[in-house]
């Protein structure tokens, strides 16, 4: 396996032996990577005790009646208090400063507009808002690939924004042609 490989816009399932429980189950879309380190959110874990309405409160910022709703999660616990809004780039839509392009039609952004955009109907859509982000630091991810914590998986839209948060799991292994109950949690060498 060539874990040298850019990961960016792949998607990381965590290997049943994870040893983090921050990490045990998760999904986790990888934002960026290079040598300088990578960045990903996890795509699975609802944070129920927090709505985008409390957010937008908590922000200053009034919801029109048609204001989008979007799903709120736990990105990672690295800057739990920042937000990243996830969304698809809609065909003919630019990509400017303010967002990051993270794999063809697939971007991230950070800013305030983009959630005053939702608050009045507006903005991208699916979409789905991360608080905090998961990070490694060079060369970690891919050691971490190695150590058999994760496997690697192509991007699969209907996980990221889908509503079954509990299956996505099983789900994205499923996609790989893999049933969870044959994998183990030891990494083997040669």
């Amino acid at each position: 396996m060539d874990t040298s490989a850019n990961l960016t816009g792949k998607m990381l399932i965590a290997m049943p032996g994870m040893r983090d429980p921050r990490f045990e189950h998760s999904v986790i879309l990888v934002c960026a990577h290079s040598e300088e380190g990578a960045m990903g959110l996890v795509i699975n874990r609802p944070m129920p005790e927090i709505e985008f309405s409390d957010l937008l409160a908590q922000l200053g910022i009034d919801p029109a009646e048609n204001a989008f709703n979007i799903p709120v999660r736990f990105g990672g616990p690295v800057e739990p208090g920042r937000g990243f809004v996830l969304h698809r780039v809609r065909r003919g839509d630019g990509v400017d400063e303010n967002r990051m392009l993270i794999d063809g039609d697939l971007a991230m952004a950070t800013t305030r507009d983009i959630l005053e955009d939702f608050a009045h109907g507006r903005g991208p859509q699916p979409a789905l808002l991360a608080l905090g982000y998961a990070g490694w630091g060079p060369g970690q991810l891919d050691s971490e690939i190695l150590a058999n914590g994760w496997l690697t998986s192509d991007r699969l839209d209907e996980l990221i924004f889908g509503p079954d948060n509990s299956d996505k799991w099983r789900a994205a292994l499923a996609g790989m042609g893999i049933d969870p109950l044959v994998l183990s949690p030891s990494a083997g060498r040669a």
